[in-house]
């Protein structure tokens, strides 16, 4: 990574956003040794509950066996592999048999549903997870991920609509937690104007962070250009400022 843009974001982030966490970021790789190697999980467990340790300057890598839920192994990429009676689980359920998590109205909306999904395959065994101010020259972050209270999600939303005319420079795909932090933001490395994404609000993964946190992230590409914008943006105005007097202080909220 080059430290000339790790050390351009610290500054003004500290400055525009002073008391929000820094974020997370993520890239996949073939070197066993860029993390702390996650161990193998004993029951169902969720990434994001794992992430939890990255937030606080923790370094991880997983693997495929190292995610402790297959939709995480899916959502990562490492495997296409849909669990038996998906669209019941996603659904109604079996009575007697398989419990419901009732999140679409039917197992055949789930069918459909489902055609829609985006698929891809890794691009290497592990996948490391670092926060942004324990990267370092090896490293190569493909996404960087925002854990975000409402004020600073508003000043990261408007940071990414800024300068273009769509006005859908950030979305919220109905997903699982790890999906919109890592698998539709990597998708959209493949776009000529790469989206945000807006996330965390899977009801399974809301457990495993704060009440008032969602996520947002985004592909590397377009995080650059924000971070380039900062300085020109509505972030210098007195607007911003009195919603940045607020950024930081916990508990209270308004």
């Amino acid at each position: 990574m080059d430290m000339r843009i790790k050390d351009k974001f610290t500054q003004p982030w500290g400055k525009y956003f002073d008391g929000a966490e820094l974020p997370i970021t993520f890239y996949y790789t073939n070197q066993e040794d860029r993390a702390e190697l996650a161990g193998p999980p004993s029951e169902h467990r969720c990434l994001v509950c794992d992430l939890a340790r990255v937030r606080k300057g923790q370094s991880l890598c997983f693997t495929a066996d190292t995610i402790g839920c297959p939709g995480g192994k899916r959502y990562l990429g490492f495997t296409q592999d849909i669990m038996p009676n998906f669209e019941y689980f996603l659904s109604c359920g079996i009575p007697g048999k398989l419990e419901g998590e009732r999140y679409k109205k039917s197992p055949e909306l789930v069918k459909e549903a489902m055609k829609k999904l985006p698929q891809f395959t890794a691009p290497g065994k592990f996948i490391v997870f670092k926060r942004w101010d324990q990267l370092d020259q090896s490293d190569d972050p493909l996404v960087v991920i925002f854990f975000a209270q409402p004020d600073v999600l508003s000043g990261l939303f408007t940071l990414a609509n800024f300068d273009q005319v769509d006005p859908n420079g950030v979305f919220a795909p109905f997903a699982a937690g790890c999906g919109t932090i890592v698998q539709y933001p990597f998708l959209e490395k493949d776009s000529e104007r790469p989206r945000a994404v807006l996330g965390m609000f899977d009801v399974s993964a809301r457990p495993c962070v704060p009440k008032d946190t969602l996520t947002f992230s985004v592909h590397m590409s377009k995080f650059v250009k924000m971070m380039e914008n900062m300085e020109e943006s509505f972030l210098v105005t007195p607007s911003w400022g009195k919603v940045r007097q607020r950024i930081g202080r916990s508990g209270e909220g308004q």
